[in-house]
């Protein structure tokens, strides 16, 4: 984006009574940068820091606790019309995913006489799918800049070839639903975590991404109990049995919500509607000062191949990408969560019901582990000891025979991978917040790659490694030491770069304005 002139031209509307009806505000196309504010592009390095951007007149007017009062409502406006919808969606979308883990325990492998390893291609197959489409699908959004209507239709889509998934009658048919299940699902988790970071200031991320991911915890807590539900009340009915019912019940139900998602979710802050005029220049604003440059400019300048260059030539990319691989390395284990509850020796009524409170308290915990991380803007520690205990249920997980320290094992493993996970999410938007389209192509890229472990993961869960999974736990205990390790080097690496910021060097990938500095 070109820099501002000196007197850029501004639209002036009578702001509403309760700012004063004496204040003007500008048109929200046309905030007021300062004279020497730095292009989105690429700023000149030998000039070192600009200086910070200039506010808009009324809110650079407005009292601290003005300002603040303003933005609490803001919030809570777009926490209401944001946050409900995409936790309902992302729910369905997880389930969707892995309901085959809870389908096998309804005697999937036995009506389409699948083998072990038939099953196991089965579940990874939906990762190859998932992997290929996420760069493409980001960029594709962050290009349209209609999440409302994108998102939505791919729902759609999933959610009709997951209740086509009961149709299925052979090995053969379970790898070409379970591969366009993941291609089109692709689209939904990377594509969310770039929708949030175009709403919410750096500091405010990593709640709103454990808010999101509570989706996924939540339908891990549910898929047992209407799993449950449907093995024990609906096997055999109109002739169809459990496992496809599930599928047919998941698939419609998603399809509903997404019909109703098109009516709720809004677009990004400058092409959303139901904000006033106000209110979309302070959402615009508030990006902009969070890190000193603006998070939009344009359609026509929201390049696919521009992004996805600055983010593959950006080396912490890789090592966010090794952070997050192998914290989902170490968390394959809830994709085959049912199974390895069923190895307590419950029945299996009894231990889909097992799988519910372990995802419950990762809930709570991923909650305050968050919050907490917001709350201090720190990423390092909050994530490095979630994982330290992640590897010590690994080793209970492997080492024991006794049914109590194996289920504490079981419900310590699901929270402490998933609240390192949500803080890991939160720390690449903050790592590379500008220019959106590199943030949307290394979100996708990341979360693609992370994706991959899933692949080989079920692999590692055959039947005949039951109870202990000892080969399984043992890969979980040393990605997750690895995770620790990576995010020790993106700590160093963050420290090193703020410590030339605050003496005013430029610094690669950073946006080089006044204040500046990355989150640690």
């Amino acid at each position: 984006m070109a820099e501002p002139t000196a007197n850029p031209k501004t639209t002036e509307r009578s702001l509403s009574p309760s700012l004063g009806d004496s204040t003007k505000v500008p048109d929200v196309e046309n905030v007021e940068h300062a004279k020497t504010a730095p292009s989105v592009g690429q700023p000149d390095p030998q000039h070192g820091q600009k200086p910070a951007l200039q506010a808009p007149p009324w809110i650079a007017a407005l009292s601290q606790e003005e300002r603040h009062n303003l933005e609490k409502k803001l919030k809570r406006k777009i926490d209401l019309r944001l946050m409900p919808a995409i936790i309902i969606m992302y729910i369905l979308n997880y389930i969707d995913r892995n309901n085959i883990a809870a389908a096998k325990l309804a005697n999937l492998e036995r009506d389409l006489n699948l083998s072990s390893v038939e099953y196991q291609t089965s579940v990874s197959i939906l990762f190859v799918g998932y992997l290929l489409m996420q760069i493409p699908s980001n960029l594709f959004l962050n290009k349209l800049g209609k999440p409302a209507i994108y998102l939505p239709c791919c729902m759609i889509i999933w959610g009709t070839i997951s209740a086509a998934t009961a149709a299925c009658t052979s090995a053969g048919g379970l790898y070409a639903v379970r591969f366009f299940l993941g291609f089109v699902e692709a689209a939904y988790f990377p594509g969310c975590l770039y929708y949030l970071s175009c709403w919410y200031t750096r500091s405010e991320l990593g709640l709103r991404t454990a808010i999101l991911y509570s989706g996924a915890l939540i339908s891990g807590a549910f898929s047992g109990l209407i799993s449950a539900g449907v093995v024990s009340g609906l096997d055999g009915a109109k002739g169809y049995s459990a496992w496809q019912w599930l599928f047919i019940i998941e698939g419609v139900a998603t399809i509903a919500i997404a019909f109703a998602c098109f009516f709720v979710l809004p677009n990004f802050p400058r092409t959303t509607s139901w904000l006033t005029d106000e209110e979309r220049t302070l959402a615009v604003w508030r990006l902009e000062e969070d890190v000193g440059a603006d998070d939009w400019v344009g359609r026509k300048e929201q390049t696919f191949w521009q992004g996805a260059k600055m983010a593959f030539t950006d080396y912490r990319t890789y090592v966010l990408m090794i952070l997050v691989f192998c914290i989902v390395a170490s968390g394959t284990v809830t994709n085959f969560f049912p199974t390895v509850v069923n190895t307590l020796g419950y029945p299996r009524i009894e231990s889909l019901l097992l799988t519910a409170p372990p995802y419950v308290l990762a809930v709570i915990v991923t909650f305050a582990n968050a919050w907490h991380a917001d709350k201090t803007g720190e990423r390092y520690f909050h994530i490095a000891i979630p994982m330290c205990v992640a590897i010590v249920a690994y080793i209970i997980a492997a080492t024991t025979t006794h049914i109590a320290p194996r289920y504490l094992s079981m419900m310590l493993m699901v929270p402490s991978v998933y609240s390192g996970f949500v803080v890991a999410l939160a720390w690449i938007s903050n790592t590379m917040p500008r220019p959106p389209a590199k943030r949307a192509a290394a979100l996708a890229f990341i979360n693609a790659v992370s994706n991959c472990s899933s692949i080989y993961a079920s692999y590692l869960y055959p039947n005949s490694a039951a109870p202990h999974y000892t080969v399984a736990m043992v890969v979980n205990c040393v990605t997750a030491f690895i995770a620790v390790c990576a995010a020790t080097v993106m700590r160093f690496i963050l420290s090193r770069q703020n410590k030339k910021l605050a003496r005013g060097e430029w610094v690669d990938g950073a946006i080089n304005v006044e204040g500046f500095r990355f989150k640690l």
